[in-house]
């Protein structure tokens, strides 16, 4: 795909601020976009991300984390945390996620982000989220975007903080768990992944409540 130049990046932004734009309009001055990784791999936790940007600071090349190369998302989650009014990253490991179910799992790994938030002083207003009806958090305006993290710049920093963590997570467990392929696969139940665990069984990191039987 062709490279966009600096003017499409700057269109491409403001296309994306749209929501932000519209909460700023009325007053909201701390948005935070939350978004996750890891839903539905067999093994590994999921990462959840908060992240509030700064409205006069543009982070150009923002998009759903998936759709870009790993290189890419690392260059934007540097820049995001040197460059966000404030961010937080948390985890619900594999037991829990077999304990509570991966989506109550997902939303307690949200919810803790806002309270990183509200712990380094900045008490979001305007909760943007991909796609997830978020309870509890204490804040009153809670949005799910259907596809949040490819239409609200503040949902794709947090997407890109997920993912990246995430990844970085797996590959460290590539080398605590070996012969699983952690880090290609990052826990997804691709073929390589299912016959190795035929072949070694499960290891700790693996979600029983997703492996419930395996031929």
């Amino acid at each position: 795909m062709a490279r966009l130049t600096e003017a499409e990046l700057i269109e491409k932004y403001e296309r994306l601020s749209s929501y932000e734009n519209e909460y700023l309009s009325r007053g909201f001055t701390r948005i935070a976009g939350i978004d996750e990784a890891g839903r539905g791999p067999l093994a590994g936790p999921v990462v959840a991300a908060a992240c509030v940007l700064d409205p006069g600071i543009k982070i150009l090349g923002l998009d759903d984390s998936k759709k870009l190369t790993a290189k890419k998302r690392d260059a934007l989650f540097d820049e995001i945390k040197e460059k966000a009014l404030c961010y937080s990253v948390c985890r619900a490991e594999a037991e829990l996620i077999d304990e509570i179910n991966i989506l109550e799992a997902t939303k307690k790994c949200m919810r803790d982000c806002v309270k990183g938030l509200i712990d380094q002083g900045v008490s979001p207003e305007v909760l943007l989220i991909d796609a997830v009806k978020l309870e509890g958090t204490g804040v009153e305006v809670v949005v799910p975007i259907i596809k949040g993290d490819a239409n609200s710049n503040s949902i794709a920093a947090a997407s890109v903080l997920a993912k990246v963590t995430r990844d970085r997570i797996m590959a460290e467990y590539d080398e605590v768990y070996p012969g699983y392929g952690f880090a290609g696969h990052k826990g997804y139940g691709t073929a390589a992944h299912y016959k190795a665990i035929r072949e070694l069984g499960m290891c700790p990191i693996h979600r029983r409540s997703f492996l419930k039987v395996i031929h």
